[in-house]
Parts: C-alpha cells; structure tokens; sequence
C-alpha cells in the first residue's frame, strides 16, 4: 500500500501521467470523491468540504503579501439550530487559512486509506515525513508545454487571429499556473516548488513521454510496496 503525489508544470502531462499510473495500478485518483470520503473520516460534514489547491490558488499581489490581506476563498452554507429547535441556513466565508485546513485533513486522511495518487495541493509537504510515499515531479520544456496547452478546451474553443495570439495566449497560462503554484507552495510551506530535494523523482516528458513516464513510477510504486511486505 503506497501514496504517490504528483506536482506538475503545467502543460506538462502531469494529469495524464497521474490517470495512467491509476489504469495500471488500481490506485485511486485523489478527487472531489476522494476529498469528501477523506473529510467524513475526519469529521468534517458535507458542507464543509472545500478544495483549495493551486489549481484554485491566485498568486498574491505585492500588496497583499505585505499588508497580509486576503480576501475569502470559499463560502459553505451549514444549518444552525436558534430557539424553538428550528434550524436555518447560515453562510460561513472561509478564509485561506481555513480552506487550506481542510485540504490538509483531507490529504492526511487520504493516505492514511493508501494506494491513492494525490496531484498538487501541496502532497508533497503535508506528506513530506510519511513513510510510503513516493514523491513525484513532472517537468517539460516550454515549446512542448506550449503545444499541449493550446490544444486545451479553454484554448481551442477560442478564435485567434493568427498563430502568435494563439502562442501568447498558451503562454500567459503556463506563466499564470506556474506563478500560482510558485507562490502556494512558498506562502504556505515556505518552499521552492521547483526544489529538487522534496522529491524523489524528477521526470522530464520530453526525454521519456507521458506513457514511459507513467511505466517508471508504476515500476517504483511496485518497489515500494514490495519494501513494505518485507517490513
């Protein structure tokens, strides 16, 4: 039973990377479901259940880095109880703080189920000191990521004018995620991303692709497990 997480450039195959190992291995893919299973075993009720990964993370101004402000990340409805037993409807606005919270408990529950595959929301540190855990990063060369992004549904379903709007707009993608999980990682761990020592392995798509890139970490996760059936 192993946990692998995944962190990926984007436009790199991460996501596709990730589907695969879990057609090879029966491994579970971390997601929405995931996410509410884990939070139940944690306690938390269904409206308590937020996603707060980098995916959903925006990469704070200069100003919000320095006077701290933040606005709210996610608001929840949950039922009160008020006098005479009659129960509303209350609206709770979630702080970063919060949401992120909850994706820690849900990530911790997670592993704790095994055999799961958790992509981004910071697998990597909140499972840093776990044992079992395969560490995984995927990385591409601009020009390759640039051709994956622009064949993206956010991206062929848009009319450009010619082929470098088309290019800028991939572009301006890849900067804006690659920004965001930059700055989710440092603001909230206090970590590079890109630093190689929170990995175990580094993977260049170009070098290997998406499908022998998957076939190496489904290789290790066998490993892995084998190492945990001798202990």
């Amino acid at each position: 039973m192993a946990v692998i997480t995944i962190s990926r450039q984007y436009g790199s195959g991460g996501d596709v990377i990730a589907e695969n190992i879990c057609k090879k291995t029966g491994y579970r893919l971390f997601d929405k479901f995931i996410l509410a299973e884990a939070a139940f075993e944690e306690g938390l009720s269904e409206q308590e259940i937020v996603d707060y990964s980098e995916d959903q993370y925006k990469a704070h101004t200069f100003f919000e880095r320095i006077f701290g402000r933040s606005k709210p990340v996610a608001q929840m409805r949950t039922w009160v109880e008020v006098k005479g037993g009659v129960r509303i409807a209350e609206k709770l606005s979630l702080s970063e703080e919060q949401a992120l919270s909850f994706v820690r408990k849900a990530v911790n529950s997670a592993y704790e189920m095994g055999n799961m595959v958790i992509v981004g929301r910071g697998g990597q540190m909140i499972l840093r000191e776990r044992p079992g855990v395969l560490h995984v990063r995927i990385e591409s060369p601009l020009e390759e990521r640039l051709l994956r992004v622009r064949s993206l549904p956010e991206l062929t379903n848009q009319t450009f004018s010619d082929s470098v709007e088309a290019r800028q707009a991939a572009q301006d993608l890849i900067e804006k995620s690659d920004a965001a999980s930059t700055d989710y990682l440092r603001r909230f761990y206090n970590v590079d991303w890109s630093d190689s020592s929170l990995y175990h392995l580094i993977i260049n798509t170009s070098k290997l692709g998406v499908e022998q890139a998957a076939e190496v970490i489904v290789d290790l996760i066998h490993q892995l497990e084998r190492q945990q059936e001798i202990v």
